[in-house]
């Protein structure tokens, strides 16, 4: 691990107000099956037809933290990217989305705090109908700058 380079997100004084990144994904069985079995969540609301058929949702929904898994992986995966981490978050899930379901997700950097080294990114997600499914804010940490191992165990020689 320590030979090989990991190419690290924007570090904070990359970041813009604007920046942003969309991206969609299609939910399929496959990815719920994969969720709710790491979670041992078994939710009838979230894999039984016959259940969710007799409520007001009448099928199977994906669970909303599932969906802010989506987001968050955005988040270190893209923007800021690799390093990155969330502190706080706050989402509104507005629409239930079903199995089977595509879901274009949007951040985008709203404000920047560079004194606490941290960003706000407004979260957008709607359905293929264009219906809002999730409205939120992330306050994120972006990735720091690492210290050169090589300098720090070589001080000595220098």
């Amino acid at each position: 691990m320590i030979d090989k380079k990991r190419k690290l997100g924007k570090k904070i004084g990359d970041l813009q107000i604007g920046d942003s990144y969309t991206a969609s994904h299609i939910i399929e069985d496959r990815d719920l099956l994969l969720y709710l079995g790491l979670t041992n969540d078994a939710n009838p609301l979230y894999i039984q037809h016959d259940y969710a058929s007799q409520t007001p949702y009448k099928r199977p929904i994906v669970p909303s933290v599932m969906l802010f898994g989506m987001v968050s992986s955005l988040v270190s995966m893209h923007l800021p990217g690799p390093g990155s981490h969330i502190v706080q978050h706050e989402m509104r899930f507005k629409k239930p989305v079903n199995h089977n379901s595509e879901v274009k997700f949007m951040i985008e950097i709203i404000a920047i705090d560079i004194n606490n080294y941290q960003v706000t990114l407004s979260v957008l997600g709607f359905d293929a109908e264009g219906d809002e499914v999730i409205n939120g804010k992330l306050l994120v940490c972006p990735a720091y700058e690492p210290e050169s191992i090589t300098a720090s165990s070589l001080e000595n020689f220098f």
